[in-house]
């Protein structure tokens, strides 16, 4: 009997100690954040995660931060503010110690709320409402923010010499209202007059009425997505309407959308340029079309940026403990990145930041062929 307890007992001993072993904390540093992976907003958030792991994976093949391998994951938020704080809370329990936050604007204001009570960096690839990262230090974001798209727009429009202005804007939504409404207000301080037209969520299929009333236009500003400037490009044809369709980083991927029928110019403001010669993006879009068969967008090539922008501060803060906390390592990015010294040449330019948590980088005018 004593023998079968001594065997019984050793037995037990190994489990516990590969139990134990099993929940030792690897070499690595978790890397969070949330993200619409599935539902209407699903190709933001998949070109973001895109973007993160194919950073990720350069930089642990390049030998990680101080010997130290990055890990990241991205939970399903369905682009909710409810899926937003559930998967905050999930990734907080999985040992989260930094952060890309969340990539809409909705989503990220309820992770950035959570993340302010536990000192959690995060730099947010693409949630660009002025709210996200207001009156917190713990905040940043890659992304122009929406009203400096509204002023740019001003200034692109004034520089073009355009003589009669439009602009359509969703009245439902938080990023295109808040461009335009940065927009108005620099218009109105420019005293330079135009014609405005709107739309919400439960209209915005057909756009031929506020076509008809701005199809006189030079130029018709759409700080929207894509979809929906795809079918107003459409109703200009329709409608016989010539004018220059301008926006913002929203219309990338409005390509997609129209046909050779559309003879309207179509350009937009973005930071991301994928035809560009220049060394960093090039090499992304390379490595981005070797590993996904595919061409990477705007949101892909912020997400990209988030990650070399967390690396490259935690290497110049000289993080060199995988175990260190998330308010710790918190304390120790914001000082690197926000040091007058720090730059990130990225595949969205060259960027660098203050204690606001903006970034500053020089807009591309793009336009669609």
């Amino acid at each position: 009997m004593k023998k079968v307890l001594s065997l019984l007992l050793a037995a037990l001993l190994i489990v516990t100690c590969f139990v134990g072993c099993g929940k030792e904390k690897a070499n690595e540093i978790f890397i969070g954040a949330t993200g619409p992976l599935t539902g209407d907003a699903s190709s933001y958030g998949n070109s973001v995660n895109n973007g993160a792991m194919l950073a990720v994976e350069e930089i642990n093949a390049a030998g990680g931060l101080n010997g130290i391998n990055l890990k990241f994951e991205m939970k399903d938020d369905k682009a909710t503010a409810g899926d937003a704080a559930t998967g905050y809370d999930s990734l907080m329990d999985e040992g989260m110690q930094i952060s890309l936050g969340s990539v809409t604007s909705g989503s990220c204001e309820s992770f950035a709320a959570k993340s302010v009570e536990d000192n959690l960096f995060f730099i947010t690839p693409s949630a660009s409402a002025a709210n996200v990262i207001e009156s917190r230090p713990n905040a940043f974001r890659v992304c122009f923010g929406d009203p400096d798209q509204g002023v740019l727009a001003v200034d692109e429009l004034e520089k073009a010499g355009y003589k009669k202005i439009g602009a359509i804007y969703d009245s439902s939504d938080d990023y295109s209202s808040g461009i335009y409404a940065a927009f108005k207000a620099a218009m109105a301080e420019k005293k330079i007059t135009y014609i405005e037209q709107s739309f919400d969520a439960e209209n915005k299929k057909d756009f031929s009425t506020q076509v008809e009333a701005l199809k006189d236009c030079d130029a018709i500003f759409l700080p929207i997505y894509y979809t929906e400037a795809g079918l107003i490009a459409k109703a200009c044809v329709a409608k016989g309407c010539k004018a220059v369709l301008f926006g913002c980083d929203g219309l990338d991927g409005v390509a997609d959308q129209i046909d050779a029928t559309v003879t309207n110019k179509i350009s937009y403001i973005t930071p991301f340029d994928v035809n560009s010669k220049d060394e960093v993006p090039a090499k992304f879009v390379a490595a981005y079309k070797a590993k996904y068969n595919e061409t990477p967008d705007q949101f892909a090539a912020d997400g990209y940026d988030a990650i070399y922008a967390i690396y490259e501060a935690m290497k110049a803060a000289n993080i060199t403990d995988a175990d260190i906390e998330a308010s710790e390592l918190c304390e120790a990015v914001k000082k690197a990145i926000t040091d007058a010294s720090f730059k990130l040449d990225g595949a969205t330019g060259e960027m660098k930041w203050d204690a606001s948590g903006a970034c500053t980088k020089v807009p591309q005018i793009v336009e669609v062929n």
